[in-house]
């Protein structure tokens, strides 16, 4: 129908990986079904936020799922704590929810055979070699160069994930344009793979391969939705479409870096007003 309807997908690393079940990825899909005007708001991990609601106690964004699911033991609570807390920020009514580990981001890339990314801005990182340096402490360069490049699960994830320069494990070369590893650039870049995997998706020869897949994909995925009602979804999805917007929240815009008394980076609304977000979202919605 006609009303806007929110998806929130939340990205963790699960376990084997530091940090294992804090939401390193928070992007709202919104979408009006009927005409299938969509938009991609992204939600950084290191905003400063009360949770519980109502109590004196903080926390960053990113901690909300793995406190409230009890470390994914109870993911229905824990999603649905999540969603309450972006719907308050962003204003926006998020009932739906879905999360994904590293593991399954993966699986679900080379189910459909790789994705072909428009990579916009080049550069160079170091990353580790298992995703998490307290668990092999070895680090590999990744080189991504400015074009259409064909990714696989592993490359797609350190696409979307890498953000150490090359002075962590190298140094005599300087990293390529730096500013590309920020949270904010990441937050991009992760909407990137997700407008490739959509278009992928999308393509008829890939459903056999996907559907044989989603027996695995269970063990890795968790949503409120029901399988039909989120296919039904990614299927009203059109990232394609060139006004379809990316909508970052950023210390560019509405946000500002906040370093509490221990050293702690966080981000925080300018000047402490949280009702800046809802309006700066809806004015760039797809209506």
């Amino acid at each position: 129908g006609s009303d806007r309807t929110n998806l929130l997908i939340m990205g963790y690393g699960g376990l084997g990986h530091n940090g294992a079940f804090l939401t390193d990825s928070n992007v709202v899909v919104s979408l009006i079904p009927n005409t299938h005007h969509t938009s991609l708001i992204s939600v950084p991990r290191d905003l400063w936020v009360t949770y519980p609601q109502g109590s004196a106690q903080r926390t960053k964004l990113n901690a909300i799922y793995a406190i409230a699911s009890n470390n994914t033991a109870n993911s229905i609570a824990g999603g649905d704590a999540a969603a309450a807390k972006i719907s308050l920020i962003t204003g926006l009514d998020v009932k739906y929810w879905m999360t994904i580990n590293f593991s399954g981001f993966r699986d679900l890339i080379n189910t459909i055979g790789g994705v072909d990314v428009n990579v916009q801005t080049p550069f160079n990182a170091c990353y580790p070699a298992n995703d998490n340096p307290d668990v092999n402490p070895n680090w590999t360069i990744v080189n991504f160069k400015k074009g259409l490049q064909h990714m696989d699960g592993e490359t797609a994830i350190r696409y979307a994930r890498a953000r150490e320069p090359l002075a962590v494990c190298s140094n005599t070369v300087a990293s390529e344009n730096q500013a590309q590893l920020t949270d904010f650039a990441r937050s991009q870049r992760q909407q990137d793979i997700m407008k490739a995997a959509l278009a992928k998706v999308k393509q008829m020869s890939t459903w056999p391969s996907f559907f044989n897949a989603l027996t695995a994909l269970q063990k890795t995925i968790y949503t409120n939705l029901s399988l039909s009602d989120l296919a039904r979804f990614v299927l009203a999805m059109d990232l394609n479409n060139p006004n379809t917007p990316h909508i970052g929240l950023t210390n560019g815009n509405v946000l500002q870096d906040v370093y509490l008394s221990d050293g702690t980076y966080t981000l925080q609304p300018q000047n402490g007003d949280w009702g800046l977000i809802p309006p700066y979202i809806k004015q760039r919605l797809y209506n």
